[in-house]
């Protein structure tokens, strides 16, 4: 398949987002409306200590992908002293469900011996997307046995009247350079009957490319020529920050079942200059069908530092 390049369609320098945010518009994700779409994504602001705290905003587009307006209002709330997601929301994946709008929400908060941990929350929107609230303060689906810590990037379709939803989670942590501890996390799967009880799978689905050490993140899949396509980003757990060659990229896998998953990043044509804002680093993919087309938002750069971009996929 080809990804056509549109360029950058969003910058959030260009806007005063609510909640003092600048920069920084991190996993852009869609919902479709009959005249308009919008587009979800994590930006940042910095607390009393100049920490990061990420907030969910929006961007309302045309389906020419032309800005029609930014959200006024805060979307959902961070967690409370101590809870999963006191820190931050990044990302959060939107369902429509019936007349609702579900999101799962990666809460985040700051550890002491690590940097972070993560679970996935649920918000339900009863306004059309303009704000959320939460199922509870805790979340619903956590670092377990299996899966110790680092549960985030919750991606959910529903299938048939069941739910699947397409996660990551810490494996270990390892040592980098400095001898400062960096994650490794894989994609995992689980399936639900209501979106909110939730039966994990238990084992890794994508095969690594790079080593046993691969981090692999954002997983986003859609149904097309009765085939199911997932994409996903992966980088190396060591020295993705500065070096482009162990940055985030673009994988891509198959399945036939949900449950079987080839991968073959090869597939994928992506054209990338290194000159270009996404030169460095392509993460965070978000696959949405509209108008008989399918597209891929993303973040270049920088952790999506200075927007995001579209592509078109052609097969």
């Amino acid at each position: 398949m080809k990804l056509e390049k549109l360029g950058k369609i969003f910058d959030p320098r260009d806007f005063n987002l609510k909640n003092n945010c600048f920069e920084f518009s991190q996993s852009p994700q869609v919902i479709i409306f009959s005249d308009f779409i919008r587009i979800y994504f994590s930006t940042r602001e910095k607390d009393k200590n100049n920490k990061y705290l990420s907030h969910i905003s929006f961007v309302d587009m045309t389906k020419n992908f032309e800005i029609i307006d930014v959200s006024k209002k805060t979307i959902i709330e961070l967690g409370e002293i101590g809870t999963f997601d006191q820190h931050g929301i990044f990302p959060m994946n939107v369902l429509k469900v019936k007349d609702k709008i579900f999101a799962y929400t990666t809460g985040w908060s700051r550890r002491v011996s690590v940097s972070v941990d993560a679970s996935v929350g649920l918000a339900i929107s009863n306004d059309n997307g303009l704000t959320f609230e939460k199922v509870g303060q805790g979340p619903v689906l956590a670092p377990s046995i299996n899966e110790p810590f680092l549960v985030g990037d919750a991606f959910v379709k529903n299938y048939n009247d069941i739910f699947h939803m397409w996660y990551i989670y810490g494996l270990r942590w390892i040592n980098n350079d400095n001898n400062q501890p960096e994650r490794v996390y894989k994609i995992a799967h689980a399936i639900s009957k209501d979106g909110i009880k939730w039966e994990k799978e238990n084992k890794l689905i994508i095969e690594d490319k790079l080593n046993e050490d691969e981090c692999q993140a954002l997983p986003s899949v859609i149904e097309f020529n009765n085939t199911y396509h997932m994409f996903f980003c992966y980088r190396e757990a060591i020295g993705f920050r500065n070096n482009r060659e162990k940055s985030y990229k673009i994988g891509y896998a198959h399945s036939d079942d949900l449950i079987t998953w080839t991968r073959n990043d090869s597939l994928i044509d992506f054209d990338i200059n290194e000159n270009d804002w996404d030169g460095n680093m392509q993460c965070y993919p978000h696959v949405f069908e509209m108008n008989n087309n399918l597209y891929i938002l993303y973040n270049g750069n920088d952790f999506g530092r200075y927007g995001f971009g579209l592509a078109k996929i052609i097969f």
